[in-house]
């Protein structure tokens, strides 16, 4: 069987594909020889956490349990589940401690990984109870900033975005029956 040459279609769509993976190569050498060089972070961080001695211990756990095999927390991980950071500014310890327990409780219906076996992180509900609890201490340390993508509350003061992204898809009705959290005393 012999060799069949490009067609003219063929070779420009080729060079285009060329064009546009040297081009992505280069902004990538280029940002990350910046993103070295720089003193400051490139992106602000809006995650954080200061763990306790029982923190400490809980994360010891968590990743000698394999969690971040699924879980991405003090910005390692994977993504493949639920990304940890930020989730102790949006759930309290005894919400996180009770899920660790009996996930399909508190959310009233099937969860994609926690649970009874078959499912893939079943072992959890099975650990010690002072291990989950530890790793809900662990868990509850990992903050988030207000504002940030992970929080619970939006930034403080008003935002001209969120004013906009309101006032374009937010219908009447809701505006009467709810009440913006940023006017919430705190």
């Amino acid at each position: 069987m012999s060799k069949q040459p490009l067609k003219r279609g063929e070779k420009v769509l080729l060079s285009i594909f060329g064009v546009f993976f040297l081009l992505a190569m280069i902004a990538y050498v280029g940002i990350e020889t910046v993103r070295m060089r720089s003193d400051k972070p490139m992106f602000p961080q809006t995650t954080h956490f200061d763990f306790s001695e029982q923190g400490k211990q809980g994360s010891s756990i968590y990743l000698k349990a394999n969690c971040n095999s699924c879980h991405r927390a003090m910005r390692s991980g994977t993504s493949m589940g639920l990304s940890l950071d930020g989730i102790g500014s949006k759930r309290s310890l005894e919400w996180l401690e009770k899920f660790l327990h009996d996930p399909e409780s508190m959310y009233e219906g099937a969860t994609l990984d926690h649970g009874l076996r078959p499912k893939e992180a079943a072992y959890v509900s099975r650990m010690p109870p002072e291990d989950l609890h530890l790793i809900a201490i662990f868990l509850s340390e990992l903050r988030a900033d207000a504002g940030s993508s992970v929080a619970k509350m939006p930034p403080e003061g008003r935002s001209e975005f969120i004013d906009k992204m309101i006032g374009t898809w937010a219908p009447e009705s809701w505006k009467e029956k709810y009440q913006d959290i940023r006017d919430k005393p705190q």
